[in-house]
């Protein structure tokens, strides 16, 4: 696995390919939209898919914990798919949810999908983070300074490779502001060129796209109208190419 840099506000941000953010001058690690508890969200409205997707989330998420060894982990907001998700945690993810609290300062960033801190788990819960020059919320503000790391609108991007078109969740920066793709196992996404996302990039920004072991990184900008993935948007995509990575 190789993380991408990334400077903003002068300081050395890292790009996990899983998509998490690292940020090794606080030691802390930053994760958004896991929605935890979809499945047996879903399924309370008749949309039956396989209930493991908590399960998935949290052992990607503990891998990550264990690849960089923070001090603080910041949950960007929709952590959980609905305000009683935490009361429907079986006990084996309640229960790992509430190690990782003791080993880590786990906070929770108050999200749409879930306006309460979540019960019995441990943490702390904010409406935003603010720390150094760097502040985590959950839903952008047009006009916020320098340094806003946001989540929400789950960003993904569409590229042209030589097996066809390939669609995969994003992590999206002009140097100002980031914002981080969806966590969770069951979570979609909104593409980079979609009114609501471009509305915060007005002068476009480059787009990190997951891959296995890698992010690959090109320019996007928001110029004549192009053909991404079938669908007819605007915006413009230089061929992608590894982002400068290390180890």
């Amino acid at each position: 696995m190789t993380a991408a840099p990334l400077h903003i506000a002068g300081e050395r941000l890292m790009l996990d390919p899983m998509g998490v953010l690292f940020w090794p001058a606080m030691r802390l690690l930053a994760v958004s939209d896991l929605h935890l508890e979809k499945g047996t969200s879903l399924a309370r409205h008749g949309v039956l898919l396989p209930p493991w997707d908590t399960h998935v989330t949290l052992d990607r998420l503990a891998l990550l914990l264990r690849r960089w060894s923070p001090e603080t982990v910041i949950a960007l907001g929709d952590s959980f798919h609905d305000s009683d998700g935490s009361a429907r945690l079986p006990d084996t993810e309640a229960q790992r949810l509430r190690s990782m609290t003791k080993t880590h300062r786990l906070v929770w960033v108050l999200g749409n999908h879930d306006p309460a801190p979540p019960a019995g788990i441990g943490g702390e819960a904010v409406t935003e983070y603010a720390v150094g020059p760097m502040t985590f919320r959950h839903q952008a503000i047009v006009a916020a300074g320098v340094g806003e790391i946001v989540g929400h609108h789950h960003p993904k991007a569409t590229i042209q490779a030589r097996a066809g078109a390939i669609s995969r969740p994003c992590f999206v920066s002009d140097g100002r502001r980031l914002m981080m793709p969806a966590f969770g196992a069951y979570t979609g996404g909104l593409d980079v060129h979609d009114p609501a996302i471009r509305r915060l990039f007005p002068r476009g920004g480059r787009a990190f796209l997951l891959g296995k072991d890698r992010l690959f990184s090109f320019q996007i900008s928001h110029g004549a109208a192009v053909r991404v993935a079938g669908v007819t948007g605007t915006g413009s995509a230089a061929p992608p190419t590894p982002a400068r990575q290390r180890g």
